[in-house]
């Protein structure tokens, strides 16, 4: 079977592969791929920006059919429409995972990057990370469930909206737009902010509930939040760019005693201006991955219909041509490219 592969670390290095079916172990669920997502994790991968065990194949947002299962799997049958999570591999010892919090074990292991993932015809993950896809979702709404994932974890689990408050959004991409649908979910009042050449998504942004969306390269963001909040402030930031201009803008805009949540990741160090944070007395927040909560209450709001998935994708392209969707990626060309196997 044909997978994209990183085949060894450094800058780009990644190839379209011949590889073999992957085996499936007694407590393995072997899954069909039908659509995978590219990330921007995958991206600081290909920039050899991101911690990577190659050679291995790419890809960790996806969902499938159950291909076959292992001699100890009771939990899930041939034919049945499933997605995963990425904790590939955990100790199932330390605090983290004792303690639901695997996401954090210090041995995790995720696909995609620690062990083969997602960017080929077959996939064989842990059954203990396998949820079953609702019947009214579909595959292209389904591949979609690990970045949803992620913004409920860091949204409703490690943030927490309560009614009314203003919740500032930064960076429209597809965290984003999910931060922005799961905030309106708990109440709060959004306002989502990007660049020009974000328009695409601002609009997205709008029609998907947000409140107020933000050109700031055309418009004052700092004005716009004062006047909505009788001067005081956001109650909450969502820094979903992963950029440091996003990040020292939060800063600015968040009034004291806030919550200041960093979703977006950087891929390097960064300069940020700490003293905001002693000085307004911030609650500063980070989130990683998710973990089952995380999984479940994802797969509720899709099938309660309460967030969207489906609008974000822009593009489908078969796995042989993943660098077409990198490219488009690291452009900010369209929102979410969905990569499809090939024989």
């Amino acid at each position: 079977m044909k997978a994209v592969v990183k085949v060894k670390k450094g800058e780009g290095n990644i190839e379209v592969k011949d590889v073999e079916e992957p085996e499936v172990g007694p407590d393995e669920v072997k899954i069909e791929v039908k659509a995978a997502g590219i990330c921007g994790t995958d991206i600081h991968i290909y920039h050899d920006e991101f911690m990577v065990n190659p050679p291995v194949i790419l890809g960790h947002e996806f969902c499938g059919v159950v291909k076959e299962v292992g001699k100890n799997v009771t939990e899930f049958k041939v034919g049945e429409r499933v997605t995963s999570e990425t904790a590939a591999r955990v100790c199932g010892k330390c605090m983290f995972c004792r303690t639901g919090n695997y996401n954090l074990c210090p041995e995790r292991l995720g696909l995609g990057y620690g062990v083969n993932g997602a960017f080929t015809r077959f996939c064989v993950v842990r059954k203990q990370i396998v949820h079953h896809l609702p019947d009214n979702v579909d595959f292209i709404s389904g591949a979609l469930c690990e970045p949803l994932s992620c913004a409920v974890h860091g949204v409703i689990e490690k943030t927490g909206v309560e009614a009314g408050e203003v919740v500032v959004v930064i960076g429209p991409g597809p965290l984003g737009l999910l931060s922005s649908q799961i905030s309106k979910v708990e109440g709060g009042f959004v306002v989502v902010m990007g660049l020009s050449i974000d328009g695409e998504r601002l609009s997205l942004a709008k029609k998907l509930g947000a409140d107020v969306v933000v050109d700031i390269e055309k418009e004052n963001p700092e004005e716009i939040i004062k006047d909505l909040t009788m001067g005081y402030g956001a109650d909450i930031v969502l820094e979903c760019s992963g950029s440091p201009s996003g990040a020292n803008l939060g800063l600015k805009l968040i009034r004291k005693k806030g919550k200041f949540t960093q979703m977006g990741l950087f891929g390097r160090p960064i300069e940020i201006d700490f003293e905001q944070i002693a000085y307004k007395e911030l609650k500063v927040t980070g989130f990683f991955s998710h973990n089952w909560t995380s999984w479940e209450k994802a797969l509720k709001l899709l099938e309660q219909g309460k967030v969207q998935t489906k609008p974000l994708v822009t593009e489908k392209l078969p796995i042989t041509e993943w660098k077409k969707g990198f490219d488009k990626k690291e452009k900010g060309e369209g929102i979410k490219t969905i990569l499809y196997p090939v024989k």
